[in-house]
């Protein structure tokens, strides 16, 4: 059984920052991506960060040059530094992951239960 559990966020005056942090356990022969999601209250969930496993990143414009994402291979840990918060990054934020079982195996992925950050003006 894989878990996700995420660590982290809170309340926090705009221009602050904030870490989150994410780990992945149970059996898995590897773990191709690692990301965050997020969704404010009335909206849909949208895409933060992604990383792959050899390192390379993508990021939602909105928190380019503000967020940055990090992973730990051998821990199998993610995590979104965020800086410069807006209130308009108040959000529940999901990490995920997507793994495989074996070697050429099928793609899977898992979420977390989701952090609150919130950003007061």
């Amino acid at each position: 059984q894989v878990q996700v559990e995420e660590s982290g966020g809170g309340l926090v005056q705009a221009g602050g920052s904030l870490r989150l942090s994410c780990a992945a356990s149970g059996t898995m022969f590897s773990i191709n991506i690692m990301g965050w999601h997020r969704q404010a209250p009335g909206k849909q969930r949208e895409l933060v960060a992604t990383i792959s496993s050899g390192g390379s990143t993508n990021y939602a414009d909105s928190v380019k040059g503000r967020f940055t994402i990090s992973r730990d291979n051998a821990k199998n840990t993610v995590s979104l530094q965020m800086n410069s918060l807006k209130p308009e990054d108040t959000a529940v934020y999901f990490c995920y992951v997507v793994w495989q079982a074996r070697a050429g195996g099928l793609l899977y992925d898992r979420w977390g239960q989701g952090a609150q950050v919130t950003v007061s003006s």
